[in-house]
């Protein structure tokens, strides 16, 4: 009875540090990104041990055993998942979120945005029907969603779309202590 006890204390063992090692890894990417590659250097110093560790242990008998490979398996997919919702809820850098309303709702959306605190800039571009005006807005991404439920309220049909901003250089974001360029 120990003995299986101990086999499962492994394989628990084995899929916790690969979740772990797998979260790491996810923020890892997520910080070079945005280019903190320093601190990125330390999260991936951390992760390789980890890394090292665990699948020193998988193979410590040879691969004799399927359920440490079944729990390492098990533990990067679950780490993939565990990294993605760490993500989504750091929120971190900046993204741009462009829309492309029709002309008779520009000028009241822009309002509307300006009023909630977001710093909106109209560029006329030219689409198949003519000229259009769209609307940039720059902002940090965990106020992303509440610039989307904004817009969904006003328009839940108004096409826009969002980009990751790796660097944002002056600029009036909420927030953030701004400096306009060009003042």
């Amino acid at each position: 009875m120990e003995a299986w006890l101990g086999m499962l204390f492994g394989y628990v063992l084995i899929f916790c540090a690969r979740v772990a090692d797998m979260s790491l890894d996810v923020i890892r990417v997520l910080l070079l990104t945005r280019g903190w590659k320093w601190l990125a250097s330390v999260v991936g110093f951390v992760e390789i041990i980890i890394f090292i560790l665990v699948l020193n242990y998988v193979l410590q008998d040879g691969l004799t055993d399927p359920g440490k490979i079944i729990a390492y398996a098990a533990g990067f997919a679950t780490g993939n998942l565990v990294g993605g919702i760490m993500e989504e809820r750091l929120a971190m850098g900046f993204v741009s979120l462009q829309v492309f309303p029709p002309v008779t709702k520009v000028d009241e959306l822009t309002a509307l945005f300006r009023r909630e605190g977001f710093g909106v800039t109209l560029v006329t571009g030219e689409g198949r029907d003519g000229y259009r005006k769209i609307l940039f807005l720059f902002l940090k991404r965990k106020d992303l969603n509440r610039a989307l439920k904004v817009l969904n309220q006003y328009d839940p049909k108004m096409f826009f779309s969002v980009s990751d901003a790796r660097i944002i250089h002056g600029g009036i974001i909420p927030g953030r202590s701004s400096v306009v360029a060009g003042r």
